[in-house]
């Protein structure tokens, strides 16, 4: 590094799911950091997360008023993760931060948007302190020079980041999945059809002549640039748009709009997005949230019988949380609480299971252990599988890979094997 960039020293926290990340934050911004942070007291901060983006485009949703977006007319909300997430790094660096908090800035980004983030932050830090707060090892700045950890709320301070980087994830010595109260009948090889598929937006198109066939059984992972279209695609089969209507798209053997209902399309689904997870606010136990993934209800308003008792046992077990069984779920792990949400869209074997950003948000270990589940998952089921991901999770075993190529046209899609 040359010494133009040597004279700011930047800061990387690395966070685990135990750490109060809030209480950090919050501390930091209101002038009483912790010691070992307390150069930054007294001085002007600025927050560049996903929390701070949200909260711009529900002012805009309630308000119309825009502050990130005021120059052009598309709103916040249906910009790309990364166009969103550069929109506010340049409405921050506007007012002219003494520092700026980095909240995991490169989740939810694609590859190419993550490098190209990495490049403007370097020229961010000539002028401005960063604290790059981090769950991911892979994702540390190499500008930065000082490195700690939180564990909850303690704030430890370390001299270099190499014990802290690169460590090998043991996989989950896991059991055999349990096996489903019921078992599907359908004949067909082929789940999900789409042919010569196109979706247009007003006058933009998102997708240009989608081919792809999914088979029962199969493992996919979808991949593609923010923005290429893979919401879409799900939102289609999982029938949350109507854009699939018109279309040659075919659905557990129906074509899209022939007479099928939502409700019969998701029962024979499984579905869970990180988003999900905030709708279970109330004291819902962790039995209790495995049987609702049977009945596709948030929570669960019936008792249960003995043989749905014992099947959310199982799986508790497997992932090695019968100890805390009537732990409320609120009251875990950001990890453990994706390990329960993953648990409760397979608990009955659907015919196609859609895990779409499972990993987002979570540490090395959490993320390496849902791997490991989904991976279990995949090999001895018969539920056809499609993983969506960013990153490229280190030992995610998928069959085949299906990739959105953007273009001022539309995505094209291509697929491959593994």
């Amino acid at each position: 590094m040359d010494s133009s960039k040597a004279y700011r020293v930047h800061w990387a926290i690395f966070i685990d799911n135990t750490s109060d990340k809030s209480h950090l934050v919050n501390s930091l911004l209101l002038g009483n950091p912790p010691t070992a942070l307390s150069e930054f007291k007294d001085r002007k901060g600025a927050l560049f997360s996903k929390l701070a983006l949200e909260r711009f485009m529900v002012e805009e949703d309630r308000h119309d008023i825009k502050v990130l977006t005021r120059d052009v007319a598309q709103s916040l909300r249906s910009f790309s993760s990364g166009e969103q997430k550069k929109a506010l790094l340049s409405h921050i660096l506007k007012d002219i931060p003494d520092y700026i908090i980095l909240d995991n800035p490169f989740d939810n980004l694609d590859t190419e948007f993550q490098e190209e983030l990495a490049r403007i932050l370097e020229q961010v830090s000539l002028k401005t302190t960063l604290i790059q707060i981090l769950s991911r090892r892979t994702d540390l700045l190499p500008f930065v020079g000082r490195y700690a950890t939180l564990k909850k709320r303690d704030l430890r301070v370390h001299k270099n980041a190499e014990p802290l980087v690169g460590r090998d994830m043991k996989p989950l010595d896991l059991g055999p999945i349990p096996q489903p109260l019921k078992v599907w009948n359908y004949p067909s090889e082929v789940l999900i059809d789409l042919r010569d598929v196109t979706v247009n937006f007003g006058e933009k198109r998102v997708l240009n002549s989608i081919n792809w066939s999914i088979r029962k059984g199969e493992f996919w992972q979808l991949i593609g640039k923010n923005g290429s279209g893979k919401t879409t695609i799900l939102s289609m089969i999982t029938g949350e748009s109507p854009k699939g209507y018109g279309q040659n798209l075919y659905i557990f053997g129906h074509k899209k709009g022939s007479g099928e209902s939502v409700w019969e399309l998701k029962e024979k689904m499984g579905y869970f997005t990180p988003a999900m997870t905030d709708k279970f606010t109330g004291y819902h136990t962790l039995e209790h949230m495995i049987i609702s993934g049977l009945t596709d209800s948030i929570g669960l308003y019936t008792k249960p019988t003995e043989a749905q008792l014992r099947l959310a046992g199982e799986w508790l077990r497997l992932i090695g949380m019968w100890s805390i069984k009537d732990t409320h779920f609120h009251n875990l792990t950001m990890g453990q609480q994706r390990l329960i949400m993953t648990v409760r869209a397979m608990v009955k074997h659907p015919l196609l299971l859609i895990l779409d950003e499972p990993t987002a948000g979570l540490d090395d270990a959490s993320a390496g252990m849902l791997v490991d589940l989904v991976n279990k998952m995949a090999e001895q089921s018969h539920t056809t599988i499609i993983f969506v991901s960013h990153r490229n999770e280190p030992g995610l075993q998928p069959d085949f890979i299906y990739q959105l190529h953007m273009a001022d046209t539309g995505s094209t899609g291509s697929k491959r094997p593994s």
